[in-house]
């Protein structure tokens, strides 16, 4: 019922734009500006940027789940169309399907037209629960990369787009180490202010509302249905720059990027992180990334096969999942509190004695 106490305290007080932002806040804003200073282009560029753009589309999952009470298995399907839709609308290598439309139109349009997508699929997902809203959206998913794998008239089929490159804006060259990297970083900051603002805004309260008691909130006037499917839209727009990144990162676009397995890899992303805060999304997105990265030279050196990079992977996840079921954040949270008790008497130190 906080939630509810927190609605009604809207009512009486004006929302302030700005809060007082932690002090580790800046020092990860500060380590992250001069972070290109002191690492390779191969970290800005792969670990760093793959982190950002994958976080950001965990991030949509995380805002789904975290504060709206619904697991969507097509947030990946969400990022890759936003993906297609840039290749298809703007340049790439197939220019028998490309338009070649600019930027300025082509980008735009594909996140509109996600954000629609998303919409429809929020939509008829919201009107389920629990493991069928998983199938529905997994099943969405599937459809999505079958269909992308037959299509050769719009989506070029098996083969995909390839050379779908960022714009040259302003002279620079965004796919440059160094640019890309401070690209994502702007995107994936831009989407974690977004949701932790909109978390604490009237609309992110009355859908932690609905997440905790939709009848109470229906009672109390609020449309149920409304909230679900306008936090899907909003996702959807998160996961679709976060799309189009991902398609600029490896310039190309193709059914593997759209696969069940991709997405099962976004759901672990937000697990490991953890759901109950933004920066869960990028905590599991960057040890997603460094085992996905290093896997196979941890087992090769192992002498187990490099082949078998996924067992490590399905390891690491289990392990986080096994000492914490909220993931690094909820670890984070049980060794604070475990910190502030006094190790005799099991109380909080500083607590006043009863």
């Amino acid at each position: 019922m906080a939630t509810l106490e927190k609605m009604e305290a809207y009512g009486s007080e004006t929302p302030q734009w700005f809060e007082r932002v932690p002090p580790a806040y800046w020092v990860m804003t500060i380590v992250l500006l001069v972070l290109p200073a002191f690492v390779s282009d191969f970290v800005m560029f792969q670990i760093m940027g793959w982190t950002n753009i994958t976080g950001l589309i965990a991030l949509s999952l995380m805002f789904l789940g975290g504060y709206g009470g619904m697991v969507s298995l097509g947030q990946m399907a969400l990022a890759g169309f936003a993906g297609y839709m840039v290749a298809i609308f703007g340049n790439s290598a197939v220019v028998e399907v490309s338009q070649g439309w600019p930027w300025w139109i082509a980008v735009p349009l594909a996140l509109v037209l996600t954000i629609i997508v998303a919409t429809a699929i929020g939509w008829l997902a919201v009107r389920t629960a629990g493991i069928y809203t998983i199938m529905i959206t997994l099943a969405i998913s599937a459809a999505f990369f079958y269909f992308t794998r037959q299509n050769y008239q719009l989506f070029n089929g098996f083969q995909g787009f390839n050379s779908v490159l960022p714009p040259k804006l302003f002279g620079v060259d965004w796919r440059g180490p160094m640019t890309f990297y401070y690209l994502t970083l702007f995107w994936a900051a831009l989407g974690f202010g977004g949701v932790l603002y909109i978390s604490r805004a009237p609309f992110g309260l009355a859908l932690q509302g609905v997440r905790d008691n939709p009848r109470r909130m229906a009672a109390l006037g609020y449309s149920v249905t409304s909230h679900r499917v306008a936090a899907h839209a909003f996702a959807g727009l998160i996961a679709g720059i976060g799309g189009i990144l991902l398609t600029w990162q490896s310039s190309q676009i193709s059914p593997g990027t759209v696969g069940i397995g991709a997405a099962i890899d976004i759901l672990v992303v937000a697990v490991i992180g953890g759901l109950r805060h933004p920066i869960g999304a990028f905590i599991g997105a960057f040890i997603f990334v460094i085992l996905k990265t290093f896997a196979v030279d941890v087992l090769v050196a192992l002498g187990l096969g490099g082949e078998r990079f996924q067992l490590l992977i399905g390891l690491g996840f289990l392990i986080i999942v096994f000492f914490s079921p909220d993931g690094v954040l909820g670890l984070w949270e049980r060794l604070r509190s475990h910190s502030k008790r006094d190790p005799l008497t099991g109380e909080e130190r500083g607590g006043r004695s009863q």
